[in-house]
């Protein structure tokens, strides 16, 4: 079980903050991570319609979307962020 947590338009979309699921055995980077969300519903399309903007955070850590999510205990998922 994999630790899901959305930020800002992301869980607005989806319309929840966090969530627990069970990975495929195939989702082993988070580029395949979004792909498999994106798959879940509606929600999770309109989420996930502009895959390449979305940033990922292992155990909070931002990682790349070519890079492992395996052994992750929590994944944050939010879009781009703008400084102030």
């Amino acid at each position: 079980m994999t630790h899901l947590v959305y930020f800002a338009w992301v869980r607005e979309k989806i319309g929840k903050s966090e969530e627990d699921i069970d990975l495929p055995a195939n989702v082993k980077t988070a580029r395949e991570l979004i792909l498999y969300l994106k798959g879940l519903g509606e929600e999770y399309e309109a989420a996930f319609e502009y895959p390449n903007v979305i940033r990922v955070a292992v155990n909070q850590e931002h990682i790349e979307h070519h890079e492992s999510i395996v052994g992750a205990r929590e994944i944050g998922i939010f879009p781009p962020m703008t400084g102030g």
